[in-house]
């Protein structure tokens, strides 16, 4: 298992290179973390919802996502309010404080336990999560992801330090000191993560954390920036650029509070025509080629956002101009007529106009849509794929299909504006093509292969980590167990 000092020191990254490098290895590894905060989601191909990050993992692993991966997922619906996904379904709404302080932890607990040994059923190893801190002393004793679940798992547990942060002394030994003998007793070795530079600059750092602590480093990760993995949560937004860019089709992706599952604009990142940057200035956006309104955990809120901050005003003068506009999953219901919310699934507000520029209604609903789906774009032949996650039902007051599916429409095309519910409408080189075809005569001269490219980074994560940690421990260890 893979805990950390704090949050974002690395973990998913790792989790994931080692995962591959366990397949590489002749295992057949498989990820796990009980439980999830983040509004970049996947869809299982059973249609089930988890974790963006462990869908990743699977991937690395060359295996279905299966729920099993991520029984526990919260997604940020609101201040202070998430809802919870259990084994890939909503059981309801919760504020962070009932989440975290309430009873029904244990009941979760739980149903985190049976899914991992489920689990563990059917790989080996099982390469374990955990999530933010280890030491969070006014929380642990309820914490169902960290040395709790290492403890039910009977795993070998190896703690992060995040070193580009600063501190790493005092958040290694903190870390540890902090815990019960118990939980020592698990903390199998270090890895020191995000090292700049020379790694054998830090030799005496290593046998100094060591006397501190008792436990070895097993691992000192130089700093990845080369190696593309898929961010787990916002907090990978922070890297994305903000400003627009010259001699490029400049993508402005709208940066609601509620953003959910900006993965979606990965392909279009790494396109050389292309500069994507999020933002939520209005002039950023006017001045843009291209405006993306993105998918949102609430839809009515980001929408109110969209007409506090002017930005409604820019999209529909966008509009009126001719510009070209997207909407993914709640961008799409906004660029509608309007949005109820009968069952306040969102909020108490009942209903709320849209931007208008669709003639669509949607209605918010208490059932889910998840699911993987194929479909043809506009008039093009090719096969795309695809995934739906959301609550709302859309009617049309006229028909102007943006895709086919399964005999079926999908979507909505106005001039230069479209609409879908598909997330990663934008992986199919057919959409690509199309999108910058208006700004550029120049046609990727090869489509580009974003699961290729994944793989290669994969590989490539996997070597640094063979080369930089000390795996022959790790795996001894793991044998020994049992």
């Amino acid at each position: 298992m893979f805990v950390g000092t704090g949050s974002d020191v690395g973990k998913s990254m790792l989790v994931t290179g080692i995962c591959r490098l366990l397949l590489q290895k002749g295992y057949d590894p498989a990820p796990f973390k009980a439980q999830n905060m983040s509004l970049n989601s996947f869809v299982t191909p059973n249609g089930l919802e988890i974790g963006r990050a462990q869908a990743v993992q699977a991937e690395a692993c060359k295996i279905a996502c299966t729920t099993d991966m991520n029984p526990i997922l919260l997604k940020p619906s609101g201040a202070h309010k998430s809802q919870v996904v259990l084994h890939g379904k909503p059981i309801g709404d919760q504020t962070i404080k009932e989440y975290f302080l309430g009873n029904n932890k244990s009941h979760l607990f739980e149903e985190a336990k049976t899914a991992f040994f489920r689990l563990q059923e059917k790989h080996h190893p099982i390469v374990l999560e955990g999530a933010g801190s280890i030491s969070e002393l006014n929380l642990k004793h309820r914490d169902i992801v960290n040395m709790r679940m290492a403890q039910a798992a009977n795993a070998d547990v190896y703690l992060i330090a995040d070193i580009d942060k600063g501190g790493v002394f005092a958040s290694v030994y903190g870390s540890i000191a902090l815990l019960e003998p118990w939980e020592k007793a698990l903390i199998k070795g270090v890895i020191i993560n995000k090292f700049r530079g020379d790694v054998s600059l830090f030799d005496d750092g290593k046998k100094i954390l060591e006397k501190l602590t008792g436990v070895p480093v097993l691992g000192i990760v130089p700093y990845a920036k080369d190696i593309y993995i898929e961010e787990e949560d916002s907090v990978g937004l922070q890297k994305k650029k903000k400003i627009a860019s010259e001699n490029s089709v400049n993508i402005a992706v709208v940066l609601l509070p509620y953003m959910s599952n900006y993965t979606d604009f990965n392909v279009l990142e790494k396109d050389p025509r292309t500069h994507v940057f999020y933002t939520s200035d209005p002039e950023s956006i006017k001045n843009a080629d291209i405006i993306i309104l993105p998918g949102s955990k609430n839809t009515i809120q980001d929408l109110l956002f969209l007409r506090e901050k002017g930005i409604a005003e820019i999209i529909l003068q966008a509009y009126e101009l001719e510009k070209t506009l997207i909407g993914i999953c709640g961008g799409y219901q906004m660029l509608g007529v309007r949005i109820t919310d009968p069952f306040e699934v969102e909020s108490t507000i009942k209903t709320i106009p849209g931007l208008g520029i669709f003639p669509i209604s949607t209605e918010l609903t208490t059932e889910k849509t998840t699911t993987q789906c194929t479909f043809k774009f506009k008039a093009y032949s090719e096969t795309c794929t695809g995934y739906e996650i959301h609550m709302g039902k859309t009617t049309f007051e006229r028909i102007s299909p943006l895709n086919q599916m399964k005999g079926h429409n999908e979507g909505y095309l106005r001039k230069k504006c479209w609409g879908t519910y598909i997330h990663g409408i934008l992986d199919n080189p057919v959409v690509i093509e199309d999108l910058l075809s208006a700004f550029s005569d120049k046609k990727a001269e090869t489509p580009f292969d974003y699961k290729a490219y994944k793989e290669e980074n994969y590989d490539a994560l996997a070597k640094l980590l063979e080369r930089h940690i000390d795996m022959e421990t790790i795996i001894s260890k793991m044998e020994d167990i049992e």
